[in-house]
């Protein structure tokens, strides 16, 4: 038995693969990923970096290159095997069943709210000059409005054809990485001072420890997060299996190097006299902003305002076409109804799930109480897509979901490794937001008991195979229940914002023993699912 839905809804889901167009090159996906990963970031994370670890927040930066190329390569390798359009939310599905996948794929879901919350950083800088849109943190009737204008405005842009978003996205990728050159030279042009790397406290004044608190509470994990953007356009891809790998390694590497440039620029511009208290007394609201007006580069300070809008502007543009493509493979899961899978044939987008993200999106800017506590998780949700994946790209290496591409080799130890490190970003960030982001996750478990009731039953053509019985479901995705519990236990004994009672660096071990032990379940069970499902009926 294929992974394909069986029957009618197999044709319907052939059917509107086929109208996506494969017009995607390698600049046009390297343009995607990249412009995925630098979003408002790069405006503070040298800062948050530099008060965290000092000097040696330069190792914390390319330690963060190298943990987010490992997982790479595995989602690397499920894109050139299975690609397909929205692949990161359909490969945890096929590889471990519709627990998994409707878990998987409600967090993906949830997550939209990232793209609410890009719309609501470019409101907060233009709120600069236009007063009257905020009341207190939340947006007024008139800020509201005029979120739901650009958010409106952003889904026209995604309205046409694939070929005209990859162009304009390469021209918004030209300025975003225009800017940043332009900064680092201007800065360190006008303020270099020498022996930055020596002096107050030394390289390391805050131990080489403080370079893996870093990661997160410095913001460089979700700096540099972001790099899978290019694997949800595989369906739309022309040679994906040539094409992707390089793709999404350039994207990586071209953010990596640009965010290193800008944390040496802050480095060794940063005012003699400020740094009376170490690094830790550095603090600017806007860090490269203000130290251009320090230096007198006016000029380069309005530019810099200009890209705070700019940026998470062109974030949330692809933000929009990620969502997109999330909701259309949720449809072809059976989680959402299969209405919004539907592929406008003249160009080729999925406009019903445009329409319903747009909803979305627009829901989240609402001013609900506590929506800030809630939007800040949204982002920490979707790095579960990088823990599926792994077992995934396990589960299909073994043979049982028909093998893989080949493209990475040393999947036997990537893959775990993978999952570990998976594990630990969603650790680092912390149990300030992982006490609201995997309850709610766990709140899928709602949904996927209702998607068993009898009227639910047009939903089965999933991909998955034949519907099992509900508690051979529950076996299958058990792991992935226990997995998320755990998580949520070890946050609150450990030190990322947690009580302290299991000390750093134990902490952190621990995770990732149990993520290694959740690994290798996982992909038993995920491989006993698959050979379930080849076996014959009756």
């Amino acid at each position: 038995m294929s992974d394909e839905p069986a029957g009618g809804a197999a044709s319907e889901v052939r059917a509107q693969e086929r109208r996506l167009r494969r017009d995607l090159g390698f600049w046009g996906l390297t343009g995607i990923g990249f412009s995925n990963i630098v979003g408002s970031g790069w405006l503070f994370a040298a800062m948050y970096a530099a008060q965290t670890a000092g000097p040696a927040s330069l190792l914390s930066w390319v330690g963060a290159g190298l943990l987010c190329g490992l997982v790479a390569l595995v989602m690397i390798e499920l894109g050139a095997s299975r690609p397909e359009g929205g692949g990161t939310v359909r490969w945890p599905l096929l590889a471990n069943g519709r627990l998994v996948g409707t878990l998987i794929g409600w967090s993906t879901l949830l997550s939209v709210g990232g793209t609410a919350a890009e719309i609501s950083a470019i409101m907060q800088y233009t709120a600069h000059y236009v007063p009257g849109l905020y009341n207190g943190h939340t947006l007024t009737l008139a800020g509201l409005g005029l979120a739901a204008g650009l958010s409106v405005l952003l889904t026209a842009l995604n309205w046409f054809a694939v070929r005209m978003f990859a162009r304009m996205n390469n021209l918004i990728s030209i300025f975003k990485i225009a800017v940043p050159i332009v900064t680092v030279l201007a800065l360190l042009a006008s303020g270099w001072h020498s022996g930055r790397l020596t002096d107050h406290g030394g390289f390391a004044p805050y131990g080489y420890v403080a370079c893996l608190t870093a990661l997160a509470g410095g913001g460089i994990v979700y700096s540099v997060n972001g790099f899978q953007a290019a694997l949800d356009f595989s369906a739309e891809t022309r040679k994906p299996r040539r094409t992707l790998p390089w793709a999404v390694l350039a994207g990586i590497g071209l953010a990596l190097l640009m965010y290193l440039a800008l944390q040496v620029a802050y480095l060794f511009t940063v005012p003699e006299h400020l740094l009376g208290g170490g690094w830790k007394g550095v603090s600017f609201d806007s860090p490269f902003g203000q130290l251009a007006l320090i230096l007198n580069l006016h000029w380069l300070s309005s530019l810099l305002y200009a890209d705070a809008v700019l940026s998470p502007g062109g974030s949330a543009y692809v933000g929009v076409a990620i969502d997109a493509r999330h909701t259309y493979a949720l449809a072809k899961n059976g989680t959402i109804p299969r209405y919004f899978m539907k592929v406008d044939e003249g160009s080729g987008m999925p406009r019903r799930a445009l329409v319903i993200n747009l909803v979305v999106i627009v829901l989240f800017l609402l001013p609900f109480g506590g929506w800030q506590d809630i939007v800040s998780v949204m982002g920490d949700m979707y790095l579960l897509i990088y823990a599926a994946s792994a077992v995934a790209v396990a589960v299909f290496r073994t043979g049982a979901g028909g093998g893989t591409a080949g493209w990475v080799r040393g999947l036997h130890w990537i893959a775990p490794l993978s999952f570990v490190v998976a594990s630990e970003f969603v650790y680092w960030s912390g149990w300030h937001d992982l006490r609201l982001a995997l309850p709610l996750v766990l709140a899928g478990l709602l949904l996927f008991l209702g998607m068993r009731r009898p009227t639910a039953r047009a939903a089965e053509s999933d991909g998955a195979g034949p519907r099992r019985p509900l508690a051979a479901e529950l076996r299958t995705g058990a792991w992935l229940v226990v997995y998320l519990l755990a998580l949520i236990a070890l946050s609150w004994l450990g030190t990322f914002k947690g009580s302290g009672h299991l000390p750093a660096p134990y902490d952190s071990l621990a995770v990732a023993a149990v993520a290694l032990a959740v690994f290798f379940w996982a992909v038993r069970s995920g491989v006993g699912h698959l050979t379930a499902a080849r076996q014959p009926a009756g």
